[in-house]
């Protein structure tokens, strides 16, 4: 029973960061526009708020409010980020699968730069602790207290706070209708008053908040506060891409693809603690392909029932209506 708090107190801190990035590249998919760039959104935020987290670390604060002003800063950086796509995509009409590639592959190379000059490493190292042992009274409940309020981080309820917003944005008010209108039949959204570009620019800047405190609270939860220029967020923009094409870009169904990434992440890090995978004598190092290669596996058996929005990745000209 231990082996399975365990697993379950480190597999959702490192679910959260998939499950805020996969959901923003839903919002900025179903409004029309491919964000590829969610690795790069994913290590902006994270420098950003690992650098705000360098700077006041000393500064007195209580650390959940630290982390909280660190969310914040992240959110920040991830709208600025995601305008550089909106800008290339929207109003450039630049091909959006090669505007993210190029921005994925400038935030590292940028981070490396200045923390090399600024820092002398390949990254920021904080010395901020944000775990929560138990949060009172939650804590106490039987058997969910311990799984969930005892021996984690703030970011998972946090998390959870914002997929029940991203829920009901997307599925109960006026704007989540018309952000999929306009991923869907964006001429037949123009001609009742909506203005696309607008709606895409909302969509794409939605994905760059949550990518942003993403990356963050990756660094968080999975890197203890420290951000790498080389390491980067290893991967997890792309496998949140993987996450939301599995989830068929809806919440509920994202949130579950998030949990089972997660959790075969976090069963690459514990075999030891599991006597069957343990006494097989496979090295750890396969077991850490799993997500990766269960992403190619999954993505195989269920992109020719996968319904892309359909006027997803095409730029909108009104002279073409």
């Amino acid at each position: 029973m231990n082996t399975v708090y365990y697993l379950i107190q480190n597999m959702l801190p490192v679910a959260i960061p998939l499950l805020l990035v996969a959901l923003g590249g839903m919002f900025s998919e179903v409004g029309g526009v491919i964000n590829i760039a969610l690795e790069g959104i994913m290590l902006f935020g994270a420098f950003f708020g690992a650098l705000f987290v360098y700077i006041v670390q000393d500064s007195g604060l209580n650390p959940q409010t630290v982390l909280l002003l660190g969310m914040l800063v992240a959110s920040l950086a991830g709208i600025v980020y995601s305008l550089l796509l909106s800008f290339a995509a929207v109003t450039m009409k630049a091909n959006q699968t090669i505007t993210g590639t190029s921005l994925n592959m400038l935030i590292p190379a940028a981070i490396l730069l200045f923390s090399k000059m600024f820092f002398g490493s390949d990254g920021i190292t904080t010395k901020a602790n944000f775990f929560i042992r138990e949060i009172p009274v939650l804590g106490q409940i039987p058997i969910i207290g311990k799984m969930f309020f005892q021996k984690t981080y703030l970011t998972v309820m946090i998390g959870f706070l914002l997929l029940i917003i991203a829920y009901i944005v997307f599925y109960k008010t006026r704007f989540g209708l018309r952000l999929r209108a306009c991923g869907e039949h964006p001429h037949a959204a123009d001609s009742v008053g909506i203005n696309v570009y607008k709606m895409r620019y909302l969509g794409t800047s939605i994905s760059g908040i949550l990518g942003g405190i993403g990356g963050f609270f990756y660094s968080v939860g999975v890197m203890d506060g420290n951000v790498n220029g080389h390491t980067g967020v290893a991967g997890f923009g792309f496998l949140a891409l993987a996450v939301m094409i599995f989830g068929q870009w809806k919440p509920l169904r994202i949130l579950f693809a998030s949990l089972f990434f997660a959790f075969l992440r976090t069963l690459a890090y514990s075999v030891s603690l599991i006597p069957f995978l343990s006494n097989l004598g496979i090295n750890q190092t396969y077991y850490k392909m799993l997500p990766y290669v269960a992403t190619m596996i999954v993505l195989a058996f269920t992109s020719e029932k996968s319904r892309a929005p359909k006027a997803e990745g095409i730029p909108y000209d009104k002279s073409q209506r």
